[in-house]
């Protein structure tokens, strides 16, 4: 635990304004986030907190052609909803700000003209894809393709949200733009780009060398990354939705939503600074200050190779000392998705489940996905409130108070002579909270909550193993000293708890006549925390049960869900046919039928199988995505059609030679295309 106050600037991954919040944001960036913020304050840290809305990049242009809208709109109603929604779940900000706002406009282009004036980007005129249809270039959202790392057909230009690798337009298989469904075509355009490469030397030694305690799934990621070998990357694209390029020669060019989106943290500090006085610069150019972000794991690489690198461009701001990245929350063993509406909503949940927000605080937190993907179910949501929040530690709490109440009309009982248990739960009641607060700063949060339980426990067991409610009949100076050290957990409870708990702590602060905010993380451990002859209040349950019924209803709600993408799935049209074409286009495709005579899975990949086919003229590799579909049991001995001289692609390190045609119905299953009868491998198919 902290010895010594510290400065601290703590950001938030900046949310997409094209669409409210969602259970996975919470468990990726905002409750861990704010768990660490509250206690960072309650040790006596001096601590700036922010977050905000990243409101320019192709989502908000894609929400807002669908919506039909402008993208002006479409984040002025996100972000309002966002915000008022983390508040209302206690999210703590000290300002949530916004990138369409004129004080990030105006930082972003300051920030961009001194890297320009400095030298510090390359310019460069590349080919980039077009849609001659639409007449504009295609930003890498408006492009799809099939990832060439794991096969996935419905990669985007920058990242394959299946495979999760970060991606180039013209890295993707068969690229078709998204507002036509057009195969988009090259065409020349000039922009500036952050030569990565010349940080690589640097980040070598500041990540690799020097942030080894850095999580393994970051540490690792950018590892990667560096050992890689980094590239120019490009500031600015051609898009009329940004912040537009500041200097002469960039017309219809606005600042890459990568590159303005994390000054957002700089333009929010200054914010912050405006409307409360305090100095924005301490919290990002004082060497003292620790800066912390706060991400999912799709956001690695920005926040911990290229934002470090472009402060490092300016040379001006503090670098982050930790990036804690979280890594994907499931719902009911399925991605959540926008886009089918497989998600809980956080503007749904606070409505249909008023006075609950420290529940799905707790349960985000126990089953955080820190180390790995993890599961919210709604049983265990149930479950957990029921068996740890209400059994354990509202019980304890109730017993505590009502039994003071009873007794000594809510007034803390005087301690007599201790005995050997009586020291040895004083004693774990002096090291549990500075174990949490420990596991806290090691962004260890699921844990930091099991053992803020294991106090309620310690607490029930206590009771539970004197009964005082048999010996108040025996012994009343015994039961005065058990009620005094029951309180005493009940008041460090009433601190550790707010971190994870702040609407529930602020209950008991209630309960216990505690004024908030009088007592320090330090205080958590004594054991005379609430003097005798303090007068606590009437108790009030915590924490209440939750019914089957209610959960059911939310399981309804999802099975529909889940029907509607079904039926939706099902009524999908059949695709239109292609661009007419003559005799001659066709005569020049040769498909053969060949024999699989081997297949495998291929390694790290969900999809592909690596069949070994006969064709008659040879015996060659084809890389087919149908590993979801077929076992390599299953392939071996078939006859296939393949496209025999389609040119070679490199896939995952492998070089695929040909592909194999397939039919798949409105329910996305495929289907191999074969001969009536078998035929010899390299019979042609006319």
């Amino acid at each position: 635990m902290s010895n010594s106050p510290k400065r601290y600037t703590v950001t938030s991954a900046l949310t997409y304004a094209n669409g409210p919040i969602h259970i996975g944001h919470l468990a990726g960036v905002f409750v861990p986030s704010d768990i660490y913020v509250r206690y960072l304050r309650l040790a006596g840290n001096d601590v700036h907190y922010l977050g905000g809305s990243d409101e320019h990049g192709v989502p908000i242009t894609i929400r807002a052609k669908k919506e039909g809208k402008t993208p002006q709109e479409v984040v002025d109603k996100y972000h309002k909803m966002i915000e008022d929604s983390l508040r209302s779940f206690g999210i703590s900000f000290d300002v949530y700000s916004r990138t369409s706002s004129k004080t990030h406009h105006k930082t972003a282009s300051d920030f961009f003209k001194k890297l320009y004036e400095d030298g510090k980007f390359v310019e460069q005129t590349s080919e980039q894809y077009f849609d001659e249809k639409e007449q504009q270039f295609l930003s890498d959202r408006y492009i799809v393709g099939t990832c060439p790392k794991c096969g996935n057909e419905n990669a985007y230009g920058d990242q394959c949200e299946k495979c999760g690798s970060s991606l180039s337009p013209n890295e993707l298989i068969e690229p078709r733009s998204t507002l036509t469904g057009e195969k988009p075509v090259l065409k020349e355009t000039k922009h500036w780009y952050l030569p990565l490469d010349q940080y690589e030397p640097w980040l070598k030694e500041w990540i690799l060398e020097g942030h080894k305690e850095w999580k393994p799934n970051v540490y690792g990621q950018c590892k990667s990354w560096i050992e890689g070998g980094l590239q120019p990357r490009a500031v600015t694209r051609d898009l009329d939705w940004g912040i537009p390029v500041p200097v002469e020669g960039a017309e219809g060019k606005v600042l890459y939503v990568w590159f303005d989106a994390p000054i957002g943290y700089i333009s929010a500090s200054k914010e912050w600074s405006q409307n409360t006085g305090n100095d924005w610069e301490d919290y990002w150019k004082n060497d003292d200050t620790k800066l912390v972000h706060f991400i999912g794991k799709d956001n690695i690489v920005f926040h911990c190779i290229i934002f470090p690198s472009m402060l490092k461009a300016h040379g001006e701001f503090v670098l982050p000392e930790n990036v804690p990245a979280n890594e994907f929350l499931n719902l009911e063993g399925d991605k959540i998705s926008t886009s089918r509406n497989w998600a809980i909503w956080l503007h749904e949940y606070l409505e249909e489940f008023k006075g609950k927000e420290d529940v799905l605080r707790y349960v985000i937190c126990a089953n955080a996905p820190e180390t790995k993907d993890n599961n919210f179910t709604w049983k265990d949501f149930q479950t957990r409130n029921n068996s740890e929040l209400v059994a354990i530690l509202g019980n304890f709490i109730n017993r505590a108070a009502v039994l003071t109440q009873k007794y000594y009309d809510g007034v803390v009982p005087e301690r007599g002579e201790l005995s050997d248990f009586d020291k040895e739960v004083l004693n774990d009641l002096k090291n549990i909270p500075s174990q949490i607060g420990t596991l806290i700063e090691g962004y260890k949060f699921r844990e930091a909550s099991q053992r803020l339980m294991d106090l309620a426990r310690l607490g029930n067991k206590y009771l539970a193993d004197t009964e005082p409610w048999k010996l108040i009949k025996e012994d009343e100076e015994r039961v005065k000293t058990i009620m005094n050290i029951g309180l005493q957990i009940s008041a460090s409870l009433a601190v550790v708890m707010e971190p994870f708990l702040p609407f529930s702590a602020e209950k008991l602060n209630e309960i216990l006549n505690i004024e908030s905010g009088k007592f320090t993380w330090q205080n958590a451990g004594e054991d005379d925390f609430l003097k005798a002859g303090h007068k606590i209040n009437k108790p009030t349950l915590l924490f209440d049960k939750i019914e089957d019924k209610t959960i059911e209803e939310q399981m309804a709600k999802l099975e529909s869900i889940r029907e509607e993408n079904e039926k939706e799935n099902q009524e999908t049209e059949v695709a239109p046919l292609k661009p007419e074409i003559v005799f001659d286009d066709f005569i020049k495709l040769d498909i053969r039928i060949g024999t699989v005579t081997e297949a495998e899975k291929m390694p790290k990949s969900k999809k592909l199988l690596k069949l070994t086919i006969d064709t008659g003229v040879d015996t060659r590799v084809v890389l087919s995505g149908i590993a979801q579909h077929f076992s390599p049991e299953e392939v071996v001995g078939k006859q296939v059609c393949i496209l025999a001289n389609l040119a070679p692609r490199k896939m995952m390190g492998i070089e695929s030679n040909g592909m194999v045609l397939m039919a798949e119905d409105s329910e996305g299953n495929l289907r191999f295309i074969q001969p009536g009868e078998k035929v010899n491998p390299g019979s042609i198919v006319s």
